[in-house]
């Protein structure tokens, strides 16, 4: 049903009894984590390696969190190959909008 996220990696994280506690959860890595990801072109642009490579290290277990492994390797990608990144970050991005649009979709649904 969906292309990166899954709702069975969900389920398996945060439980299937809560859905209020699933919903806090996935607004907090959207708010967070995602955000940030987003922000990254900033830190590209003035050459801020160290911050993109913290932002990436950090989101990767939310991005195992919601199932979403294709782009937790792209974040790996990114920290192994800082130097070269920036294609990597294009990448990133896509996907980013897709996940965001696909938990904005299992939201609706959770109830």
């Amino acid at each position: 049903m969906y292309q990166l996220i899954s709702e069975q990696a969900i389920y398996q994280y945060f439980g299937d009894d809560d859905p209020e506690m699933i919903r806090e959860m996935i607004q907090i890595i959207l708010d967070t984590n995602i955000k940030e990801l987003k922000e990254l072109h900033i830190f590209y642009s003035t050459g801020d390696l160290d911050t993109i490579k913290k932002r990436c290290h950090k989101a990767k277990p939310s991005m195992s969190y919601i199932g979403a492994l294709k782009t937790r390797k792209t974040l790996e990608q990114i920290e192994a190959e800082l130097q070269n990144s920036k294609e990597l970050n294009d990448s990133l991005q896509e996907q980013l909008s897709i996940i965001e649009s696909e938990l904005s979709s299992f939201l609706q649904r959770l109830d």
